[in-house]
């Protein structure tokens, strides 16, 4: 029998191939003459990297000649249809990054695998950019990945695949490609991707993955120009609507850093990544002029490793995380691909979440640039209690404020929680944290205990007793408050209405408040 072999399989986009899909081919070797079992119309280019001593070698003042090398190479098969890159070592990001077709793998994938042999998932939750790796022990079904459908994207899925497809291959995974491993021979690996191509035209995943659909990839070309248009402009007016991001798992017992590349000169290392520091850069190298989508694609977000060198470099663009609206029609930027909403379910959150947004003569305007003055001024005007910065938590447990401000109202004590801006990351804090503190005042008498300790009022600790709690959430913002739940960025409407159900089933009432924002931010 034939030895099994590892593949790693990308679909170009129409009207691509070997000519114009390489960024360049300044290390790479297209010019051999002898490949004995490379298919017909086919094209292979070599990687041959110059031997290299291991960093350890010189820490631990090793004298052996130690010295490694990583080869690799890109083979470009043209079928009748399209044509395909086989990547083999770390070549892939040669590759363009608009050249090939980004939901090859995945659909692909959900279309050969068998929905009850799942073994592993990488999500991406878009309001946080956080990602997540979920594996089995067992051949399991999606069900027990614990995927919540509203929030989650699936990047990458693998598991057995289909008896139908047994005998080409076992096992795949999908994510922008397709990795599997075959005992396919070299001259037969056409074959092999037609029967790949032809699983990703099907339909198969509708039936059998039906909850994965609540948000779609957005593939029209026009739509998608209107959309970047959006995002340029509003990264040239500075919205607090856009986020950067690295959109890499990495494994953080290693030492990461970051830095930024392409408007040339200066570029400082940083410990994190965070959008100030990239447009720090560029103002340190005199690009302030208009950012233009070329730029946000020809800049890089590279990752550093213990050496100082570049790990992986990804484009600004395929950095970035946003949210907009379009036709009235919305869109979330994720890792350089859109996506589209349902609008149906847009207007179900609008319905269940507009109700909650009210009115408050205690929450008035901001005129603070700090959230922790805006809390003390409205403590002091309002003679209520400030608890910025206190804490909860039990004994050997991380802290837990338990809201910036407290006050009792209508024979509740109510539990306010003070946020400015209406990014995604900063809402998903806040939301967090109302619902965190509550739990935990409902749970351990330890915390209810310290809370009367901070509060110190007779009339507040029988309240404390009784768990009388409402929860209160104050945003900061330049928006309009008319506006309701439409001024939250799409998925942090759906966290916050998974929050209110959670403290729903605790019989817990909320209310969420628009707090006008006097003070312009940098």
């Amino acid at each position: 029998m034939a030895k099994s072999r590892n593949f790693s399989i990308y679909l170009l986009k129409e009207g691509f191939n070997e000519k114009n899909s390489l960024k360049d081919y300044k290390n790479l070797d297209g010019s051999l003459q002898k490949v004995d079992n490379l298919p017909i119309n086919s094209k292979l280019f070599l990687l041959k990297n110059k031997p290299t001593s291991p960093w350890w070698k010189d820490y631990w003042g090793i004298y052996e000649d130690l010295e490694q090398v990583l080869n690799g190479a890109l083979v470009f098969l043209n079928l009748e249809e399209r044509c395909f890159v086989l990547t083999f070592g770390h070549t892939y990001h040669y590759l363009k990054e608009d050249c090939y077709e980004y939901d090859f793998g995945l659909r692909t994938t959900l279309n050969a695998i068998d929905s009850k042999k799942l073994k592993s998932t990488d999500i991406l939750q878009p309001e946080t950019a956080k990602r997540e790796r979920i594996q089995s022990p067992t051949e399991s079904e999606l069900t027990f990945f614990d995927i919540n459908n509203d929030e989650s994207i699936i990047k990458k899925l693998t598991g057995k695949v289909k008896d139908e497809y047994i005998n080409n291959f076992r096992r795949i995974t999908g994510a922008n490609n397709i990795r599997i491993s075959s005992n396919v021979e070299a001259k037969k690996i056409i074959k092999l991707c037609e029967l790949l191509y032809n699983i990703y035209k099907k339909d198969d995943f509708k039936t059998n993955f039906p909850d994965i659909q609540n948000i779609k990839p957005e593939s029209d070309p026009e739509i998608i120009e209107k959309l970047n248009k959006k995002l340029i402009d509003n990264f040239n007016k500075n919205s607090d609507n856009l986020f950067l991001t690295n959109s890499d798992i990495l494994d953080y017992s290693y030492s990461y850093n970051f830095k930024y590349l392409g408007a040339g000169g200066k570029n400082n290392i940083y410990e994190d990544v965070f959008i100030e520091n990239y447009k720090k850069y560029l103002y340190d190298n005199h690009h302030v002029q208009n950012l233009g989508l070329d730029d946000l694609k020809k800049h890089t977000l590279n990752i550093i490793d213990e050496n100082l060198k570049i790990k992986r470099s990804i484009s600004i663009y395929k950095s970035l995380i946003f949210d907009c609206e379009y036709k009235k029609n919305h869109y979330h930027l994720c890792e350089g691909e859109w996506y589209y909403i349902e609008t149906d379910y847009i207007k179900k959150l609008k319905k269940e979440l507009d109700p909650y947004f009210k009115d408050s003569n205690i929450l008035i305007e901001c005129n603070q640039k700090r959230e922790d003055d805006y809390n003390k001024k409205t403590a002091k005007d309002n003679k209520i209690i400030c608890l910025d910065k206190s804490n909860i938590s039990i004994k050997k447990q991380t802290a837990v404020e338990p809201c910036d401000l407290i006050c009792e109202k209508d024979g509740f004590l109510h539990l306010i929680h003070i946020k400015i801006s209406t990014g995604s990351s900063h809402l998903s804090h806040l939301f967090n944290q109302g619902l965190n503190s509550v739990e935990l005042l409902r749970m351990e008498n330890e915390s209810r205990e310290k809370l009367k300790k901070l509060v110190n009022n007779i009339e507040y600790n029988n309240l404390i007793d009784e768990q009388k709690f409402k929860v209160i959430y104050g945003i900061i913002s330049r928006k309009d408050k008319i506006k309701k739940s439409d001024n939250l960025p799409v998925f942090s409407r759906i966290s916050l209405l998974r929050t209110l159900k959670r403290l729903k089933l605790m019989h817990i009432d909320s209310e969420i408040i628009f707090i006008k924002d006097k003070v312009e931010r940098g």
